[in-house]
């Protein structure tokens, strides 16, 4: 917690650090000795802070050389610097209607329900259907809620004319995995239902979130059609276009770098959300693994991770990136940001606008590679292409 409050707000800090000296030299407290030796340990702290700052500047590098397969950014809106300096205005912006609390299913008696956000703005790349990002918060299964998390790059991917859908599910531990992925494939297939209530492309549905929701975005990606995880509504189509995991869990078995933490399994995984012993039902911990459902079905993804997070081991995200580049038939790009903590992107940093201006780049060219198709055949039938 505390790592993550002063990387994504180095700049605040800095600022304060200084105002709150400059007051105490005016007050002349630098007089004494106590007031030099504080006045020092200023100094070194706020060029710690600056050396902090310089680190997650590093981020815009590290998101463009992991993006280069898909090429240079293309021209495009940057994420709006007065948030940067405000994050309590980052869901904001103009030209966008949010509706809330849109029921989208009943399970165990209760209403589960999402947030969409409206844009205003011209479809990107012309036509009449939108593209949808889909946004699942995290908070280890157990807490957590869609107004807390993604509002950064929903908001962004939204000015820039895409419909998107903040998702709530059920939480352990009254909910047992796969109960939240169960709520995420009934949204999914309710967004499709309601496409054209949006005006969205129902072929054209991106999946994105970070810690327990970058764990259940790849198990959405992975699991297209598996019966197993769509009780009820088993021939529903719940594949996504590409999905984007922030800082997720991608191996729940003892053999992976999460799992091999013994009190993580007897104090939470096995009794909270699980409700069963690794020992016991192995097979039942391989199914909430994403890294045991990588297939060369998988949709193309963007996976990011800080090589600075203490909660979700960051070889754990390196193993499944590998994983699923030596199956999978779409790209797999893999984004390590130097200095990241655990949830960066929470609200608006440099580091956090430089990964939201990286997933808009991506997912911008996974939109403009949907439509190539249709423009392909529309200038096939042209009289000029005909001559």
């Amino acid at each position: 917690m505390a790592a993550w409050l002063t990387n994504e707000l180095v700049w605040h800090h800095v600022f304060m650090g200084l105002l709150w000296t400059a007051l105490f030299v005016a007050l002349g407290v630098v007089g004494s000795v106590v007031g030099v030796v504080a006045l020092a340990l200023m100094a070194m702290t706020e060029g710690l802070l600056i050396y902090s700052a310089r680190v997650g500047h590093r981020s815009a590098a590290v998101m463009q050389e992991a993006l280069a397969p898909i090429g240079p950014p293309p021209p495009g809106p940057k994420f709006p610097i007065l948030h940067l300096l405000f994050p309590f205005l980052v869901g904001r912006r103009r030209g966008l209607r949010k509706q809330r609390d849109v029921p989208f299913a009943v399970a165990a008696g209760r209403t589960i329900k999402l947030d969409v956000t409206i844009p205003s703005a011209p479809v990107p790349g012309g036509g009449t259907r939108r593209p949808a990002l889909i946004q699942i918060h995290g908070g280890g299964w157990v807490i957590g809620d869609k107004r807390e998390q993604g509002l950064p790059l929903l908001t962004h991917m939204a000015a820039q004319g895409w419909v998107g859908f903040n998702v709530n599910y059920r939480l352990s531990p009254a909910a047992t995995f796969p109960d939240h992925l169960v709520d995420l494939k009934a949204a999914l297939v309710w967004i499709r239902q309601h496409a054209d209530e949006y005006d969205i492309d129902p072929d054209f549905i991106c999946v994105t979130g970070g810690s327990a929701g970058g764990h259940l975005t790849a198990l959405l990606g992975l699991t297209a059609g598996n019966p197993r995880f769509q009780p009820g509504f088993e021939d529903a189509d719940t594949s996504v276009a590409a999905a984007v995991p922030f800082y997720g869990i991608y191996d729940f078995t003892p053999g992976g770098t999460f799992g091999s933490h013994a009190e993580m399994y007897h104090r939470f995984l096995e009794p909270m959300v699980m409700k069963a012993f690794v020992a016991e039902e192995p097979r039942r911990f391989e199914e909430a693994s994403p890294v045991h459902h990588v297939s060369d079905a998988a949709p193309a993804f963007l996976v990011i991770h800080g090589d600075h997070d203490t909660l979700a081991p960051v070889e754990d995200a390196r193993a499944f990136v590998e994983r699923l580049r030596a199956v999978s038939h779409q790209p797999v790009l893999y984004a390590e940001l130097p200095g990241a903590e655990h949830a960066f992107e929470v609200f608006p940093s440099e580091r956090a606008a430089r990964a939201v201006e990286g997933v808009a780049q991506f997912l911008s060219d996974r939109w403009a590679r949907r439509q190539a198709p249709v423009e392909r055949v529309l200038r096939a039938d042209s009289p000029v292409l005909a001559e």
